[in-house]
């Protein structure tokens, strides 16, 4: 699959635009390649489409300049491969709020759109039901691998969400490469030990690993002197909501056969897990904090209250 077949199936498939409707393409300076196969894309679909550039943002969830805010507010489709995420944005929400169908390309790469949109998203929206039918509802989620994780999660009343990629009707938000399922849990208690992907350090070398230790909902113990320090500074923010267990997700998009060391791309890869440290008012908890790290999971077992959970695999 080439850069502009991926952007076809983000245009076509993912977003469904149509002739008659309108589509805003934002971008920045160093995205621009990936913007402009996305504006061709929707510009065989529709003659309705612009393509709105700015310089690099300075931190994730940074508001956008306030034309680009607009053209998002007044599109039928909005995709917004940016370096700096735009998902978590007043621009994005009101977009969303004026009816738009809004899927964000954080930190997107030419590697990562190719490998991650070589994908039938109707299979993987089928991938997200059948996890989501499996585990919504437990009172608890164990999730185990032999390299020492063992941790049991309790979602509560907090709702389940499944990330297909399938963005067709107004209003509703994804993010791309897409392909999961995720809770952010009332409680946690166990050890997790992250051997695949986990920011700063991107795709870990093999043997390597991270450990935290998670108490009553909180991460109380970090092996990582670089994550340690990340959520120190956020502490010094926020205090303890720093080291809120903030995430639960489960991969489900089978194209994606190997990790690679991007976050966006890896925590998507079928049969994965990823635990989340820090932020989660965006996915259904109540933890505002600026941080949110995901640690991906490399071959786990799950279990929705003791039953073993069937995972997607590639």
């Amino acid at each position: 699959m080439s850069l502009d077949d991926a952007a076809r199936t983000a245009v076509e498939q993912c977003m469904a635009l149509q002739p008659d409707e309108t589509c805003a393409v934002i971008t920045d300076d160093k995205r621009w390649d990936i913007g402009k196969a996305l504006y061709d894309a929707a510009y065989e679909v529709t003659n309705e489409v612009v393509i709105a550039r700015y310089p690099v943002g300075n931190q994730h969830g940074e508001e956008p300049p306030t034309p680009v805010a607009a053209a998002m507010a007044g599109a039928d489709v909005v995709l917004a491969p940016t370096t700096k995420s735009l998902s978590h944005t007043r621009a994005r929400g009101k977009a969303n709020e004026a009816g738009a169908r809004a899927a964000t390309l954080p930190g997107i790469t030419e590697e990562v759109m190719v490998t991650g949109l070589a994908a039938d998203y109707e299979t993987i929206g089928a991938h997200c039901r059948d996890v989501l039918e499996q585990a919504e509802g437990a009172d608890e989620i164990r999730v185990t691998t032999e390299k020492g994780t063992d941790i049991t999660f309790e979602p509560g009343d907090r709702k389940w969400y499944d990330d297909t990629g399938l963005c067709h009707d107004p209003g509703d938000f994804t993010n791309l490469p897409a392909g999961e399922v995720f809770v952010s849990p009332e409680n946690a208690n166990g050890r997790y030990v992250v051997d695949g992907t986990m920011r700063p350090h991107g795709l870990l070398d093999e043997g390597q690993t991270l450990g935290f230790e998670v108490e009553d909902g909180y991460v109380t113990e970090i092996s990582d002197d670089d994550i340690r320090e990340q959520v120190e500074t956020g502490a010094e923010e926020v205090g303890r909501d720093a080291y809120n267990l903030a995430e639960l997700g489960i991969g489900t998009n089978v194209a994606v056969t190997e990790l690679v060391g991007s976050v966006l791309l890896d925590e998507k890869a079928g049969g994965t897990v990823h635990i989340a440290i820090g932020d989660d008012a965006g996915i259904g908890g109540d933890t505002d904090a600026p941080l949110h790290l995901d640690g991906i999971i490399r071959e786990p077992t799950v279990y929705a209250d003791g039953e073993e959970v069937e995972l997607p695999q590639p």
